[in-house]
C-alpha cells in the first residue's frame, strides 16, 4: 500500500499514448487533514433564475401541503426532482406593490424595496440586493465575486405607459442602491471570463491594470467638465471599472492563494456566441452557471431569463403562438391562458435542467446540487393582474445539508418574501438580522 501524504490535485490527468483523462473525484483529493477527520467543508453556491410576466396562477399552485403535495400542471417537469425543492405559497413583496405594473417588481426582486421613479439619469433601488449580500462573503474566495447573465440586452428609454425608465426592467442584481451590476448576454463571453479567471496569466493582468489605470485618469479628467447628472452617470461607471480593476488584480494574485479550480474548463466548451434560436441561448446560459458552479470559479449566479415586459416570440413551442408580454394580458381568455401556461411550463423545465445539471456533478459528499440554492421566482403572480402578492417561487438544492426538499410548505397569506432571504443568507454562511422588510427568518427553510 501507497502511503497518501499529500493531496492529490483535482486538475491531475492521466496522461499516456499522447491522451489525456481527467480523474472523477477521489477521497485523495481532500486536503490532509479532512481525510483524518473525515470531513471536509464544501462550499455552498446561490443562484437566482428570474422569469418576467408572471405564471397562469391557477395552473401553477400543487395540490395538499408538507411532504404530502402533487405537482401542478405547471410544475410538473419537476417531478424527478420534487425531493430536492421547496414550493413556497403566499409570499409577496410589499415594497414593489407600487407605481407601476413591472419595474418595480423587477428591479425589488432581490432587495425587497422600492425604487425611485426615475427617467433614467438617477436610479436608486434603495437597497443591496440579497444575491450582493451573499457574494461580500465570499470576496477573495473565488476568482469572480458574482456573475450576472441575461438573455435580452439592457432596454433602454422611457416607458411612457408608466414614466419608467426601462433600465429598471434589466437589472434585479444591484451592488449598492444606485448601481445595478451590468449582465452579460453572450455564452462565449461568459465562457471566456471564467476560463480567463481560472487561468489568470500575471502578465496580462498587469497589462490590463494599466489600461483601466487610464481609464479611471481619463474618466476622472472628463469628470471636471460635465454636470451634474453626468457626473452621477460617470460616478457609476467608475465604480464599475474599480471593481474590475479588484477583479484584475485578485486575478494577479491567485498563484498566491489557497483557490484553484475544482474541475477542469477544456477550451473546446467555448460557445460559438449567441444561439439564434432562444431556447438554445438559454441552454447555454444555464451550462455557464453549471460550469460556474462545477469549477467554483463563482458561487453566486443571477440569470434574468428575460427583462421585464419581455415579448419574447414563443411560437417555437408547439401549441403557442405570440409573444409572452401579450399572452400574460391573458383578460381570462381561455386561449391566451392556455399559452401562458405553456410558457411558464417551458421555463420550469429550463430550471429543471440545470438543477439535473448540478445533481449530475459529484462532489466527495453527495452532488453540487446537495450544496446549492437554486431560487426561481417572478416578481408578480399574474401578469393580467400585475400583482406581487403570493409569488411563483421555488427554492431547489439543499445548501450543505441545511435545507430538507420535497415539501410544499404554505404560509400565512402576506408573509414578506424578505423573511425568504434571511434563512437563505444564513445557509449561505452570511447571516443577516434583518433584510428590507423582513419581519422573521421563514420557518420550515433551515433544517
Amino acid at each position: 500500500m501507497i502511503k497518501q501524504t499529500r493531496p492529490i490535485s483535482r486538475r491531475t490527468l492521466l496522461k499516456g499514448a499522447g491522451a489525456a483523462l481527467s480523474l472523477p473525484w477521489l477521497e485523495a483529493m481532500m486536503p490532509t487533514s479532512s481525510r483524518a477527520s473525515g470531513k471536509t467543508e464544501r462550499p455552498t453556491r446561490l443562484a437566482v433564475l428570474f422569469m418576467p410576466n408572471g405564471v397562469r396562477e391557477d395552473e401553477w399552485t400543487p395540490e395538499g401541503e408538507g411532504t404530502e403535495f402533487k405537482l401542478s400542471p405547471t410544475l410538473e417537469p419537476l417531478q424527478d426532482l420534487k425531493n430536492d425543492i421547496l414550493v413556497l405559497t403566499n409570499l409577496w413583496n410589499q415594497a414593489s406593490n407600487y407605481g407601476d405594473g413591472h419595474y418595480v417588481k423587477t428591479s425589488g426582486f432581490l432587495t425587497c424595496a422600492t425604487i425611485n421613479k426615475s427617467l433614467g439619469f438617477d436610479l436608486n433601488s434603495n437597497g443591496i440586493s440579497m444575491d450582493q449580500m451573499a457574494a461580500a462573503h465570499t470576496a477573495g474566495k473565488t476568482p469572480l465575486p458574482s456573475l450576472e447573465l441575461a438573455i435580452d440586452p439592457v432596454s433602454i428609454g422611457v416607458d411612457t405607459n408608466v414614466g419608467y425608465t426601462r433600465v429598471y426592467g434589466s437589472h434585479i442584481a444591484w451592488s449598492h442602491p444606485t448601481r445595478p451590476l451590468a449582465r452579460e448576454t453572450n455564452p462565449r463571453l461568459v465562457f471566456e471570463r471564467l476560463f480567463r479567471a481560472g487561468n489568470p496569466n500575471r502578465d496580462e493582468a498587469q497589462r490590463d491594470k494599466l489600461l483601466l489605470d487610464r481609464v479611471l485618469k481619463d474618466a476622472g479628467q472628463l469628470r471636471k467638465r460635465v454636470g451634474a447628472s453626468d457626473r452621477s452617470r460617470l460616478d457609476d461607471y467608475l465604480e464599475s471599472v474599480r471593481s474590475l480593476e479588484r477583479r484584475v488584480e485578485l486575478a494577479s494574485r491567485n498563484s498566491k492563494q489557497d483557490w484553484s479550480p475544482q474541475a477542469d474548463m477544456p477550451p473546446e466548451l467555448k460557445p460559438a456566441g449567441i444561439p439564434s434560436e432562444h431556447a438554445e441561448h438559454v441552454r447555454l446560459m444555464l451550462d455557464m452557471i453549471a460550469l460556474a458552479f462545477q469549477t467554483d470559479t463563482t458561487r453566486v449566479c443571477t440569470f434574468m431569463m428575460g427583462n421585464a415586459v419581455s415579448n419574447k416570440n414563443f411560437s417555437f413551442l408547439d401549441g403557442v403562438e405570440g409573444g409572452h408580454h401579450s399572452l400574460s394580458h391573458h383578460q381570462s381568455k381561455s386561449e391566451s391562458l392556455r399559452q401562458y401556461q405553456l410558457i411558464a411550463r417551458w421555463h420550469i423545465q429550463q430550471y429543471a435542467y440545470l438543477l439535473n445539471k448540478l445533481k449530475g456533478f459529484q462532489e466527495e459528499d453527495g452532488n453540487i446540487l446537495d450544496h446549492s440554492m437554486v431560487l426561481f421566482g417572478s416578481g408578480l403572480r399574474d401578469g393580467n393582474k400585475h400583482s406581487p402578492r403570493n409569488l411563483p417561487i421555488v427554492l431547489g438544492g439543499g445548501a450543505g445539508g441545511r435545507i430538507k426538499g420535497g415539501r410544499h410548505m404554505v404560509y400565512q397569506k402576506n408573509t414578506p418574501l424578505s423573511n425568504l432571504y434571511r434563512p437563505m443568507l444564513n445557509a449561505f454562511g452570511s447571516p443577516v438580522e434583518q433584510f428590507a422588510d423582513s419581519t422573521e427568518e421563514l420557518p420550515g427553510i433551515l433544517s
